[in-house]
């Protein structure tokens, strides 16, 4: 399981773009981060919100692929997303995690916190459901 998700996220061209990583792999959980970089801010200095939802999207589609067998995979069926607080700090944290696993539909959320130093700041909640479709 741990090398399917590594994989597959490898061959993620926005997540490289934006040198996120994998910080944590279990069963119906994935954790990703990544910096909060220049390119990737609003207006008025905090991360975009694009960001928070890519990397949250990300973490929970992951979290559902730990529950499908091989070789199916998953995709975005609907995501909501409510952001909490500005994003600002050195990284943005994403803990995805299946709340409901299916055949056909897997309910997830994801918590992103925004990380300064060692302060984490609640700053985007996602829910959504992620669909198996063939590879």
């Amino acid at each position: 399981m741990d090398q399917r998700i590594r994989d597959s996220f490898a061959r993620q061209s926005m997540m490289a773009t934006f040198s996120a990583r994998i910080d944590e792999i279990s069963e119906g959980r994935v954790v990703l981060s990544a910096p909060i970089l220049e390119i990737a801010l609003q207006q008025q200095g905090a991360a975009h919100a694009a960001l928070s939802f890519a990397l949250g999207d990300s973490a929970a589609g992951y979290a559902a692929l730990t529950l499908v067998p091989e070789p199916q995979e998953v995709m975005t069926a609907e995501m909501k997303i409510n952001l909490l607080a500005p994003a600002r700090g050195q990284r943005l944290r994403a803990v995805g995690r299946v709340v409901k696993p299916g055949r056909r539909l897997i309910i997830v959320t994801a918590d992103v916190y925004a990380v300064a130093g060692e302060q984490e700041t609640h700053v985007a909640l996602l829910q959504g459901t992620m669909v198996p479709v063939a590879p």
